[in-house]
């Protein structure tokens, strides 16, 4: 069983990494497009009032 747990958080932490790296990614594109971050996706929940 504690193989198993081992290749799930493995699995997770690769996950996170590319998350991240996706997010880099677009945030860097983002800023060469010249787009505000608010454009990116989801609203912050306060912006909507």
């Amino acid at each position: 069983m504690s193989e198993d747990n081992d290749k799930k958080l493995s699995r997770e932490e690769r996950l996170a990494a590319k998350l991240r790296e996706n997010l880099r990614r677009r945030k860097s594109q983002a800023r060469e497009m010249g787009e505000p971050d608010k454009q990116s996706g989801l609203p912050k929940g306060d912006e909507h009032g």
